[in-house]
């Protein structure tokens, strides 16, 4: 098949011999699905999508990343398996075809491998883009190629837009078949508990108010400290369950507290429990955080606000019902906390002054019961658009699709 103008020159922009082979685990028997991620927050949410393929429909999965693999080496569900994608040149991107046989192909935001998808049609091979947005050329491939995006778009069997706005800059890039289906969602943020100890730890505190203070640095500390004194003094029951990020923490930070400002406090790693004179709550690491955010109406990320960014995924907290108070900092979260003040889903605050105040506020039940049913109501929305991603793929592989 002769090649067009634009695939030509973008086949020319960088011309190489293929990489030497690289060592690949065997290709699993029966059906495999190919996802690749984009980007860091897409490869979560595929990572969700992986898992939700291999349980409902018994196939194996491939997963690549643009954003690199390393750290995902040995991550996923059981079923999975890691590996970074071909260059985008036509060498490599035969080899890689021709060894894993994908049944399907699904990429996610907007990244375009023009050679990967112009193979995959030539044999025959569904490609779908999900998480879709504003298409673009993989970063090391950017260039001026007439013709070649809209040909690449034209190859997808089906693609499924965040929004409006990608929707018709899907269409207008030449993309035929678009949906607008929202985002899938993360892989799964509901950390698990020990629903006797919740149960036992609820009625220890006898209806007290509650807030997490989650994953917090030491430059943090005072603000945290700062903001509970500024709130018990408007409801004198308040318990603050204190987090540290580094397990170490611990006890040094109860034994300041207790004997440098004369809170009463409790140890989780001393078997030491909430009781009603208890003040602040300190549990030794992050392991029962399922458990804390059940407990806690509010939560305040620790690192988003002096630290060097967000130090937890604020899903974990939304897909719990807790309501969620953070700093300018979000780390790599930013496009979650994005999500969530779109939907006014979370408190942003700019000082540890502005921590007190968010805290005192949230202090009503029907304030942070509302900013939690946002915050719920982004974590779950992704569920029906995995499923509809799901239902898509199941019919393809049907042959219905």
């Amino acid at each position: 098949m002769a090649l067009s103008f634009g695939r030509t020159l973008y086949n020319l922009t960088t011309r190489r011999e293929a990489d030497a082979p690289a060592a690949r685990p065997a290709r699993p028997a029966g059906e495999v699905l190919w996802l690749h991620a984009a980007t860091e927050a897409a490869g979560r949410r595929m990572t969700q999508l992986a898992a939700r393929l291999i349980e409902d429909l018994g196939v194996s999965i491939l997963m690549t990343a643009s954003f690199g693999t390393d750290a995902q080496q040995g991550s996923g569900p059981s079923g999975m398996i890691n590996q970074p994608p071909p260059p985008d040149f036509a060498a490599d991107t035969k080899a890689f075809l021709d060894y894993w046989r994908p049944d399907i192909i699904v990429f996610s935001d907007g990244e375009i491998r023009p050679e990967m998808l112009h193979l995959a049609d030539e044999r025959r091979i569904p490609s779908l883009l999900v998480d879709a947005r504003e298409p673009y050329f993989i970063k090391e491939r950017e260039g001026w190629y007439p013709g070649l995006m809209r040909s690449c778009l034209m190859t997808l069997r089906h693609v499924m837009a965040i929004d409006e706005a990608a929707v018709k800059s899907l269409r207008k890039a030449g993309a035929i078949s678009v949906d607008l289906a929202g985002r899938m969602e993360e892989a799964s943020a509901v950390l698990p508990y020990n629903e006797p100890e919740r149960a036992a730890l609820a009625s220890l505190m006898h209806s007290r108010p509650v807030w997490l203070a989650a994953a917090v640095p030491k430059s943090e500390e005072a603000a945290v400290i700062a903001a509970h004194k500024s709130a018990i003094a408007l409801s004198h029951r308040l318990l603050l369950i204190l987090v540290p990020e580094d397990p170490q923490r611990a006890g040094p930070l109860a034994a300041e507290l207790e004997q440098d400002h004369a809170w009463m406090v409790a140890q989780r790693n001393r078997e030491e429990t909430p009781e009603a004179e208890i003040e602040i709550f300190i549990p030794e690491d992050d392991a029962e955080m399922g458990l804390w955010y059940r407990l806690a109406p509010v939560t305040f990320l620790g690192g988003s606000l002096l630290g060097a960014g967000c130090n937890r995924n604020p899903m974990e907290a939304a897909a719990l019902g807790s309501a969620i108070v953070f700093g300018q900092k979000s780390g790599r979260f930013g496009n979650v906390f994005g999500r969530l003040g779109a939907a006014v889903a979370a408190r942003a605050i700019a000082s540890p002054f502005d921590l007190a105040e968010a805290l005192s506020d949230l202090l009503s039940p029907e304030r942070a019961a509302k900013l939690a049913q946002s915050a719920w109501n982004v974590a779950s929305e992704g569920a029906d658009v995995t499923e509809q991603v799901c239902e898509r793929i199941r019919r393809i592989l049907d042959g219905n699709g």
